[in-house]
């Protein structure tokens, strides 16, 4: 004889369980949903304000990792705009040589280069007309002095997080 036991949580509040398709208990339970953290509301906040992304370093080899994040940012409905002095398009957007040939203010700036060249792209970022919301360094890229510098003009920094992985996350 084979019995079935089958636990049902009809919303954050209530569990019912049920034997043989017969509901023999139903208890109101008090649930500790654990707080989004400030970092991640943070995060939460600004992937879902914003618009614009420039991906500094953005690889036209579509197996790179700044590819990858590229065309899933495409695919979210953000407006991608590459920076890559030596190409002319990559994934059908146009291709900027720098930031600052930018022709739109770009909410998150997402920097895929050696931490080495951190700065020299923050410094960059310091002297546009518009400031962005964020400066993201992408994994395994930590610059403590670009961060600093970009923290000291009012700019979020985000370092050593995917932007995709964390949007996956947070928003999906």
């Amino acid at each position: 004889m084979v019995t079935s036991l089958y636990l049902f949580i009809y919303n954050p509040c209530i569990i019912t369980i049920f034997w043989q398709g017969i509901a023999i208990h139903s208890e109101k339970i008090h649930m500790q949903i654990p707080d989004i953290s400030k970092e991640n509301e943070s995060l939460f906040r600004l992937l879902s304000e914003s618009q614009s992304i420039a991906i500094v370093g953005l690889s036209p080899k579509k197996d790179r990792a700044s590819n990858m994040v590229a065309r899933y940012l495409l695919a979210q409905g953000y407006r991608v705009y590459p920076v890559n002095p030596g190409q002319s398009e990559i994934l059908g957007q146009v291709c900027y040589a720098d930031l600052a040939s930018l022709p739109h203010n770009i909410d998150i700036i997402d920097i895929f280069r050696k931490s080495a060249d951190v700065l020299a792209v923050v410094e960059q970022v310091v002297k546009l007309p518009k400031l962005p919301r964020a400066i993201w360094m992408q994994q395994g890229i930590i610059n403590a002095e670009a961060a600093a510098l970009a923290e000291k003009n009012g700019i979020l920094v985000i370092m050593d997080r995917c932007i995709k992985i964390d949007h996956q996350n947070l928003l999906q």
